[in-house]
């Protein structure tokens, strides 16, 4: 016994040393690291930047107060700064005792009435704690400082005794010195050169200015005229530089509004949670996060069965939405341009422009508001809540199924979505996971649902999920989304809120981290809603000048309401009359076209020495690139394509070869790609598409076959249309109901963007290089043409068919002659492009428009 006690003793001592040891290492910190931490602590700053600025208020009010009342409260001025708050001891000014004292010392001891500078210093200083920018702070300072002294000497130099105040002791006593030295004379010579010095110093163009100034008094011996004169050419050349300067509206890169603020706020209620136990099959309600009741008894969560989270009563955090920012006036800010001084075989500008503010790629559309929230509609009101009845009843058809089967469970959990329910349970020992996910199709019977997704496990839960189907499924509107802290406060640079996870969070995610985007589903499942959700969440985040778009629709009807904002996001082939791309051939050259412009991107970023678009456009914002060398800001292309399958359809290579060589190389340059297809299967979505389309989006489809296709795994035959999609990006796979955006909402804001001041026309794309090398490989020679072209091509116009076996059998030919005259026929715009079994489309509809081609090709080729 005596030893155990002594071994007690021991082990209390050696905790109470370490706890001295531990509390000695905290206090023998250096005293400049604790004011050190103190110093770089955010809340003292802040308190301490509020401290200044109260002083250098009320040293304001008593310096102001001083000018009225330092006669009657001169007799104090011997007083010490302790017999000042005697009782005996009165004074005037407005701030009582200590703003007497305070105005007394800085400006009757100090400086005189150049002592207000002082009250500048401190704002600045107050400014910079609670971290409010103010332009050139060091010079500010430097400067007031210059100019506290030297007015101080100047007023005691002018005014002397009469005023001894005006300059205050400091001033009357350097003046007196200096006079003792330089003489009266020399004195105020002192001060009018070093005014001069400073000016000369600190203003551009003073010196050349003083320079005209006595030029125009000798050659005019007419001081006023040529006062006049400089003064018009000082006017011209202040006028010439605004002409030419960049104004800097912002420092960060996003474009940012700044109008009244709107918020839109929800009250946040608590998560709503219901434990049921196997055994008894009562419901369990919450009264904390760990404690549920019983009976009138607290019971730990570990001994349930059953646990609900109502996803749906959690409100998202919204944040403020800032809107419709006051800016300058539109014409102080049109079409600034900057001279650009340059050395020859230089991409790199001099350090003059280095110098300069940094290049804003806004400043041409500064007016420019991102849509409002209000556009947007909310669909909440139709909503209806998941009872706890259906809860209840599922879970027990789920238990009831699983017992058929002879499998126990331990626990379960359901965590309600807006779409569906995810019930998670834990199986008993020694059941194996297969045994559950076949069961798939028996569950499903048993619950009569639309159809159910297993998923065995759940990554990172040790839990098997079983997704079941809402009665009455709940929209999410885009408005929720939008508004959501997610997406508002998100740092991405093309972020897209397209949706709600299972866990009712809006689901962001950054376009150019993806970098491309297959979208696949079922007809009327929900894809083009999908496409508008993501166009418009890029649209409430992104200024035109930062983000073009190209619209390929082949159904012409998709689309087409953006039209309205192509002066302001679209881009398009130069000759082009409409922005939405709605012609297979247009398609063709418009593919062709991003080509060329990743090309020309490619040998921008080379030029520049960097690696990717965001690391250019830095370079380019902060003056480091001339735009004399061809270099310019460049904005993200992002490539919106609404029916792939009737492009492969119809065109077949020509659309599958420039889309796999832009997904493949244009990411670090700024273009993404976004492709929708109804059509999932494989001779559509090729292996060349998949393999550079790793972030994949599928909507509901008829087979497990289709969902192979696209996400290489099972899944998306058991969603239950209507928005429900699954988003896979490398191994993960997520749940989320697509955000729903009406047509009129769509209409408000495309015309609430189209109504404002625009560019002068949509952003245009280079030329498109489809010229052939000669003797290349499938290259044609309109020069050697066939004899029998002429012959055949009147045979297809004719028939309006176009068929390489029809040419062969009414001309009496071999195939492989048949086969190159209808390449020929091809390369002339005759015909189209193949079409596998089909045949070819004939673009001219009678001999005469074909007769006038004939001349034509004569005359070029001979």
């Amino acid at each position: 016994m005596a030893k155990k006690t002594k071994t007690k003793k021991t082990k209390a001592t050696t905790k109470t040393k370490k706890n001295n040891d531990k509390t000695e290492q905290k206090n023998s910190k250096p005293l400049n690291i604790r004011i050190k931490e103190i110093v770089n602590n955010e809340k003292y700053r802040f308190l301490f930047g509020l401290i200044v600025l109260f002083f250098a208020a009320y040293s304001a009010i008593s310096f102001i107060s001083f000018l009225f009342t330092w006669q009657i409260d001169q007799s104090k001025f011997d007083l010490s700064f302790f017999e000042y708050f005697s009782s005996d001891v009165k004074v005037e000014n407005w701030m009582g005792k200590l703003g007497a004292i305070i105005s007394k010392t800085f400006i009757y001891k100090w400086f005189g009435l150049s002592a207000m500078g002082i009250i500048y210093i401190l704002s600045l200083f107050g400014l910079r704690f609670i971290k409010i920018k103010v332009k050139s702070y060091k010079k500010s300072i430097t400067y007031t400082i210059i100019g506290i002294i030297w007015l101080s000497i100047t007023l005691s130099f002018l005014f002397g005794d009469a005023l001894f105040y005006l300059g205050g002791a400091f001033g009357y006593l350097f003046t007196q010195w200096l006079t003792g030295i330089m003489g009266k004379f020399g004195t105020g010579f002192f001060i009018l050169i070093s005014a001069l010095t400073f000016i000369y110093l600190t203003v551009e163009n003073s010196f050349e200015w003083s320079k005209d100034f006595f030029k125009n008094i000798i050659s005019t011996k007419n001081i006023k005229t040529a006062f006049s004169e400089t003064t018009q050419k000082i006017k011209n050349n202040i006028k010439k530089d605004n002409e030419f300067k960049f104004e800097k509206l912002n420092d960060d890169d996003d474009y940012k509004n700044n109008e009244k603020d709107e918020k839109l706020n929800e009250d946040d209620k608590p998560e709503r949670q219901l434990v049921f136990d196997l055994d008894t099959n009562q419901p369990l309600r919450t009264v904390n996060k760990n404690n549920f009741i019983l009976d009138g008894k607290n019971k730990k969560e570990e001994d349930l069965g059953f646990e609900i989270n109502n996803t749906n009563d959690v409100a998202e955090e919204n944040v403020e939405i800032n809107v419709n920012k006051e800016s300058e006036s539109l014409d102080d800010k049109l079409n600034n341009r900057h001279s650009l001084e340059v050395q020859k075989n230089e991409d790199i500008l001099s350090e003059q422009m280095e110098q300069m503010e940094d290049f804003d790629p806004t400043l041409e559309l500064s007016t420019f508001k991102l849509p409002p929230i209000d556009l947007l509609e909310d669909h909440k009101a139709n909503n209806a809540e998941v009872t706890n009845e259906e809860l209840l009843a599922n879970k027990n058809k789920i238990v009831e199924t699983l017992a058929n089967y002879k499998i126990q469970i331990t626990k379960i959990k359901a965590t309600i979505g807006p779409t569906i329910t995810l019930y998670e349970i834990i199986p008993a020992p020694g059941v194996r996971i297969s045994k559950i996910r076949n069961l798939e199709d028996d569950i499903a019977l048993s619950l009569a649902a639309l159809g159910i997704r297993i998923i065995a496990p759940m990554p990172g839960r040790g839990t098997i999920g079983i997704e079941v189907p809402n009665q009455n499924p709940a929209i999410v509107s885009m408005k929720s989304v939008i508004s959501s802290a997610n997406f508002q406060n998100t740092k991405f640079d093309l972020p897209v809120v397209i949706g709600k996870n299972i866990s009712n969070e809006s689901y962001v995610f950054d376009l150019t981290k993806m970098p491309h985007l297959l979208v696949a589903g079922a007809t009327g499942q929900g894809k083009s809603v999908g496409l508008n959700a993501i166009l418009t969440s890029l649209l409430y985040k992104k200024h035109p000048s930062q983000l073009k778009f190209v619209l390929i629709d082949p159904k012409k009807v998709e689309l087409t309401l953006y039209e309205r904002i192509e002066k302001h996001y679209l881009a398009k082939l130069p000759d082009s009359e409409e922005a939405i791309i709605t012609e297979n051939q247009k398609v063709v050259l418009t593919l062709n076209s991003l080509n060329v412009e990743m090309d020309n991107r490619y040998r921008m970023l080379k030029k520049a020495k960097v690696r990717n678009i965001k690391e250019y456009n830095a370079k380019f914002i902060a003056r480091k690139l001339n735009p004399e060398k061809g270099h310019g800001y460049l904005p993200y292309i992002v490539l919106v394509i609404d029916e792939f399958a009737d492009l492969i359809m119809t065109a077949g290579k020509e659309v599958e070869l420039p889309i796999a060589r832009i997904a493949q190389l244009a990411r670090a340059i700024g273009i993404h790609l976004i492709v929708a297809t109804q059509r999932p299967s494989t001779n559509i979505i090729t292996g060349v598409i998949k393999a550079n389309f790793p972030a994949r989006i599928a909507f509901k489809v008829a087979s497990m076959i289709d969902s192979r296709t696209i996400l290489d795994s099972p899944g998306a035959n058991h969603l239950i249309g209507r928005g429900d999609m699954l988003i896979s990006h490398g191994s993960d796979l997520v749940r989320v109901q697509c955000a729903f955006v009406d047509t009129p909402e769509l209409e408000q804001i495309t015309e609430f963007i189209g109504e404002q001041r625009g560019y002068s026309s949509a952003f245009d794309l280079p030329e498109p290089e489809l010229e052939m090398e000669d003797g290349g490989p499938g290259a044609v020679d309109l020069a050697k043409r066939d004899k029998l072209f002429e012959d055949a091509a009147r045979i297809i116009v004719m028939n309006q068919q176009g068929s390489t076996s029809m040419i062969q059998r009414k001309l009496a030919i071999g195939y492989n002659r048949a086969g190159r005259i209808m390449d020929q026929l091809e390369a002339t715009g005759i015909v189209g492009g193949s079409q596998g079994s089909k045949a070819r489309e004939v673009f001219y509809q009678d001999e005469l428009s074909l007769e006038q081609l004939f001349k034509s090709l004569d005359e070029i080729h001979g």
